[in-house]
This record gives structure tokens, sequence and C-alpha cells, in this order.
């Protein structure tokens, strides 16, 4: 059975229920929804404080790395005063602070293709905001694995990318894109190569609106599309992703 919402969640969450494809059903929805989030840094930060504020009930984080002061200027769950500490351990502070009706649940360890499975087991969306090939690709054959939407995000520099993920719903996997990790040199990490810190904002606040349709049911998500973003000349492109046939991680899905 489902709970009425709180005195406290109508007035919270009054900007969502006022829209007509959320509304008290889609708000409901998100409550007793459980999302997973890979990564508390770039795009993990946005994700998570906006998924916090649109009252996703449960919010899982894996990380395994401590906030460093080179993170603040664009991993904005962070703070000065929490350098040091894990990442896991401030990202649940600042979300007590923005939202005290979601659970957090930390996961201070690193994704592997050993654990990955388990990890996602008791979530119903997840959102990778890793900045590793092989953690992206775990994540991605344990989403494929377990039938389960994965919302993906990348950045470097000025531009940025996203989709939706969901094999089991007909649309492509990450492996299907990008079946090989790129070669030595030509996809820098950000500590390498730079990275605006507005641009993990705007892709990872992204990532949560993927997210929040995909829970509630709302409007028409980015599986099959792959969404570009070039933050220098302010330019968003959509080119079509389809899934292939013979993709070696999801083609028997």
């Amino acid at each position: 059975m489902t709970l009425a919402l709180s005195d406290a969640e109508l007035d919270r969450y009054a900007r969502h229920l006022m829209l007509r494809e959320i509304g008290g059903p889609g708000q409901q929805r998100l409550r007793a929804a459980r999302a997973l989030v890979v990564g508390a840094g770039g795009l993990g930060s946005p994700a998570l404080a906006y998924l916090a504020a649109a009252g996703v009930g449960a919010l899982g984080i894996v990380d395994d790395d401590t906030v460093a002061l080179s993170n603040l200027q664009r991993q904005i769950l962070h703070a000065t005063d929490r350098v040091g500490m894990l990442k896991t351990d401030s990202a649940r502070l600042a979300l007590a602070a923005i939202n005290p009706h979601v659970r957090v649940i930390a996961h201070p360890l690193r994704l592997t293709t050993q654990n990955a499975a388990a990890l996602i087991a008791d979530y119903d969306i997840v959102l990778d905001g890793s900045d590793s090939f092989d953690t992206r690709a775990a994540v991605n054959a344990a989403c494929v694995a377990a039938r389960k939407p994965l919302v993906w995000a990348a950045i470097g520099q000025w531009e940025g990318q996203l989709s939706v993920f969901d094999p089991a719903s007909g649309g492509p996997c990450m492996a299907c894109l990008f079946p090989q990790a790129p070669a030595r040199g030509l996809a820098p990490s950000c500590a390498e190569a730079g990275v605006l810190g507005a641009l993990a904002g705007v892709m990872g606040a992204m990532q949560a609106a993927e997210a929040v349709k995909r829970l509630t049911g709302a409007g028409k998500g980015l599986a099959g599309r792959l969404l570009l973003y070039d933050a220098l000349w302010a330019e968003f492109r959509t080119i079509a992703a389809p899934r292939r046939a013979d993709c070696a991680v999801c083609g028997g899905v």
C-alpha cells in the first residue's frame, strides 16, 4: 500500500505536484524509488543533489575516494571543511541538509566487475558518474545483466555526452556505442586535460532529469539517442544511437 504524502512533503514537492506529468502519483513513485549513483564527484554531485531534492526515497552512493581541494571547483556536494573526508560521508551530510526525507546508503568502495552485480541489485535505476572506462564498462555490463536502466554521462574539457542505456526495453547499451576503451591519449582525464566546473553541473543535472522522467514515466527519455553538449560554443546536438545486434554485452538480451 502506498502511503499518502505528508503535509511537509506536499509543501516541499508542490512544484512537482503541479506538473501533470508527475503529480501526486509520480511523486509517490519517486518516494518509493531507489537510485544508485556511481561516483560522488563532478557528475554525481549535481545528480545526487537534484535526486534528493526531487524526493527519490533511497539514494545509494558508490565512491572510494576522499574530498580533495582540487575537487571543489566542480564537485558541489563537498566543502572546504570536509577536505580529507570520504566522499560518501561528505555527500551524506550535504544530502541530509537538502532533504531529510531521503535515505542515503553509502558504499565507500570502488565498483568493479566482481562487485557490480551485488551493488546494483537493490536499486531500480543506476546513474553513472564515474571517470574510468573500466568502471563504466563494469556498470554497463551489470545493468544489462540485471535488466536495469542506466543513465550515463561523460565530460571532458568543454564537452559533455549523455544517454540512457536500456537494452531490456529495446535500446542500446554503452558497449553498442563504445565497444572498446579509447586509445591511450585520445580521452585524457579531467586531471590531465582540465574541465569546466559548470559543465559537470549541466550534465549531472540532466542525468537527474532523465532519471526522474524514467521513474515517473514522464516524457521521452534519451534511450536510443546520444546528446552532445559543447559548452564552449553553446551548442546541443542529439544523434541516433542504435542498438547493435552483434554487441558483445547486450546482443543476447
